[in-house]
C-alpha cells in the first residue's frame, strides 16, 4: 500500500527478495488488485532459489543445500500458501550471484551512505540486472531493501567482491617461465591496467603461476590484456567467476608440494564450537590432512577448503565417511582432473550438485553479473 501511494509516476515493476515467499505474496496480492499492470518480480540468490525451482517444477521443492551469504532469504522450502499465491500472481524471478549482491551493497553505500544486508541488496541487484538486460530507461521500478542483519565478517567479503560484481575487477592467473626477466615481461604486458592484487611464489618447476587481480574499465580492456598474454605465449586464465579461487586459492601461496594421493574438497562447516573436532574425528588419523583453509564469513556455515591424502583404493570409504559426517560438500561423486593453473592434482567431490546448480545451468545465464531470469508464465 505504501509503495503505490508513495510512488511518483506509474510503476513498471516491483522487485522483492524471496525467502519463504511471505513478503512477495503479500505485495503481489495487493498490487495486482489495485494496479494489475505492475510487474511483481521476485529475486533470489542463485544458490538459494527454492521459489524459482518450485515454479519450474510446478510444486514446492526442498533444496538439498543452500548458500548462507544472504542468510535473510536462505530457505530450503517456500511456504505452501505463499507458493500458491506466487504461482498465480508473480511475473517472474531473477537469480543473482553473491558478487552482484556485494556490488549492490557498495552502490547503495556510495549513493545514500546506508549499509544493506545481503538479503536487502538482493532486490537492487535483481532490478539492475533486469533493467540492463531489457534495456529499460525512463521507467519507475521499486526494489525492497533492508539492512539490519550485517556484521563485519560479511563486510570484509563485500569489500573484496564488490568490484568483481560491478565488473570493474577481474581475477586472472598466468603461467610464467621460471627464468630471469619473465616477471618484468609480465608487468610490461599488464601495462597501464591497475593491479589490485598480486600473488607470486617461486616454484620448483620450470614455470610458476601468478594469481592477480586487475581493475577493468571496459570489457575490451580485459580482452586486450588476455590477447597480449596469448601473443607472448603466456597462458592466462580468467578466474573471475570461480568461487574456489575467490574464497580459498587467492590466500594460499607457496612453492609446489609433492603430496601423494592428495584430494581437494570443500565442506560447509557449521559455525559452532566442536565443528572442527567432529570433522577431524571422521578423517584423522585415518588419513593425513595436507591442506586446510578456513575464514569466518559471518554466516551460519563456513566454506572450508580441505586437502586429504587418500589412496585410490580407499576412496569409497572416504566418500562414505564424508556422507556420515553430515556436512554439506560441493560437487558430485566422482574424481576429475583440475586443469592448470590451479596446480591441484585431483578434485574429489562427495555429493551430487544440488538442483540449484542444475536449474541455473538449464535456464541459462545472461548479462549483468550473470543472473538468470525465469518467467513461469512464458
Amino acid at each position: 500500500m505504501e509503495i503505490t501511494r508513495q510512488a511518483k509516476g506509474p510503476l513498471h515493476a516491483i522487485f522483492v527478495p524471496i525467502g519463504g515467499g511471505g513478503l512477495i505474496a503479500g505485495i503481489a496480492a495487493y498490487v495486482k488488485r489495485v494496479s494489475p499492470e505492475v510487474k511483481i518480480i521476485g529475486v533470489e540468490p542463485a544458490d538459494a532459489n527454492s521459489m524459482a525451482l518450485s515454479l519450474h517444477h510446478g510444486e514446492r521443492v526442498i533444496l538439498n543445500q543452500i548458500g548462507g551469504f544472504a542468510d535473510g532469504v536462505a530457505v530450503k522450502e517456500v511456504g505452501e500458501e505463499t507458493f500458491r499465491i506466487c504461482r498465480k500472481l508473480m511475473d517472474g524471478v531473477v537469480l543473482v550471484t553473491r558478487d552482484a549482491m556485494c556490488a549492490s551493497i557498495k552502490d547503495m553505500f556510495e549513493e545514500k551512505r546506508n549499509i544493506l544486508e545481503p538479503a536487502g541488496a538482493l532486490a537492487i541487484a535483481g532490478a539492475e540486472a533486469y533493467c540492463k538486460y531489457y534495456g529499460l530507461k525512463d521507467v519507475n521500478v521499486v526494489a525492497i531493501t533492508s539492512g539490519a542483519n550485517m556484521n563485519f565478517d560479511k563486510l570484509r567479503i563485500v569489500t573484496e567482491l564488490a568490484n568483481v560484481g560491478r565488473q570493474q575487477e577481474a581475477v586472472l592467473a598466468t603461467i610464467l617461465p621460471e627464468k630471469p626477466g619473465s616477471f618484468k615481461q609480465f608487468c610490461e604486458l599488464v601495462g597501464p591496467m591497475n593491479i589490485t592484487e598480486f600473488k607470486y611464489r617461486c616454484g620448483s618447476r620450470k614455470e610458476a603461476v601468478v594469481l592477480y587481480s586487475v581493475g577493468v574499465h571496459t570489457p575490451g580492456e580485459l580482452k586486450a590484456l588476455e590477447k597480449r598474454m596469448e601473443s607472448s605465449q603466456l597462458k592466462t586464465t580468467n578466474l573471475t567467476t570461480s568461487d574456489l579461487v575467490k574464497d580459498h586459492l587467492r590466500y594460499l601461496m607457496g612453492g609446489r608440494s609433492s603430496v601423494e594421493n592428495e584430494v581437494l574438497c570443500r565442506f560447509i562447516f557449521p559455525e559452532r564450537p566442536g565443528a572442527l573436532m567432529k570433522f577431524l574425528d571422521s578423517f584423522s588419523p585415518r588419513w593425513n590432512i595436507s591442506l586446510f583453509h578456513y575464514r569466518a564469513e559471518g554466516a551460519a556455515g563456513a566454506n572450508v577448503l580441505v586437502g586429504i591424502q587418500v589412496p585410490e583404493n580407499e576412496m569409497e570409504e572416504f566418500r562414505n565417511r564424508a556422507q556420515v559426517l553430515g556436512y554439506d560438500c560441493d560437487g558430485e561423486t566422482k574424481t576429475e582432473q583440475v586443469e592448470e593453473p590451479m596446480r591441484v592434482r585431483v578434485l574429489v567431490v562427495i555429493e551430487l550438485w544440488s538442483s540449484v546448480k542444475r536449474i541455473c545451468a538449464a535456464l541459462g545465464s545472461i548479462g549483468c553479473y550473470g543472473p538468470v531470469l525465469y518467467w513461469p508464465n512464458v
